[in-house]
């Protein structure tokens, strides 16, 4: 029974012991860029506690562990009303584009977290509001049925990303398909550099 306890805690503490790891270099890479909200004066200088906290974090959620408040907009999409080469059907944005907006569609204060009601709203060039009619289309099924129906996009390689690099989230097309919210090697938080439209060629065609 002795034995069976401390293998338990040792496989605690491994467990622990590799959450760590997993986040040290996540907090290394916001470390001073726009996501690093420790400087603040919020009531803490921790990295990771504005979006995740180790305890008590939300269910049911699109990101592990989640602290912060999160948003219960309606959106105005983007749809062929807007371009007639859109050939999607449009969708409200799904849970982990919700994730990104709680703070970015400036309905929610950035301070708004672990159980907090924050008074510092996002600034206004990053707040993209609740119309998003004007803004890269989020929350649509990118399969190949929408590739063959607009001749301008690459086909899928599967259900789950478009090609390396850029991931797909249910078939669907979400803000974290093309941003990376703990990396911004290519600003503004990009999974890969646009020099040349090289992100935009991933998925477009022309």
């Amino acid at each position: 029974m002795r034995t069976r306890t401390v293998v338990g805690m040792l496989r605690k503490f491994a467990a622990g012991g590799l959450l760590i790891a997993l986040a040290v270099p996540a907090a290394a890479q916001i470390t001073g860029t726009a996501h690093d909200l420790s400087g603040k004066g919020w009531g803490t200088t921790e990295i990771c506690i504005f979006c995740h906290t180790p305890h008590g974090g939300q269910t049911g959620l699109a990101a592990p562990l989640w602290n912060h408040a999160t948003t219960t907009a309606t959106y105005q999409l983007y749809t062929s009303a807007v371009s007639s080469t859109f050939n999607a059907t449009p969708g409200q944005p799904g849970d982990i584009s919700k994730l990104c907006l709680s703070c970015h569609d400036g309905t929610v204060a950035v301070d708004s977290f672990g159980g907090t009601t924050g008074a510092n709203f996002i600034a206004a060039g990053a707040n993209l509001g609740t119309d998003l009619q004007q803004d890269h289309p989020v929350g649509f099924t990118y399969d190949a049925a929408l590739a063959a129906a607009d001749t301008g996009l690459i086909t899928p390689a599967s259900a789950t990303q478009v090609v390396a690099g850029i991931p797909l989230f249910a078939t669907k097309l979400e803000c974290a398909s093309c941003h990376n919210v703990h990396s911004n090697t290519n600003a503004p938080f990009l999974r890969a550099s646009n020099a040349a439209s090289a992100l935009c060629l991933k998925c477009h065609l022309k």
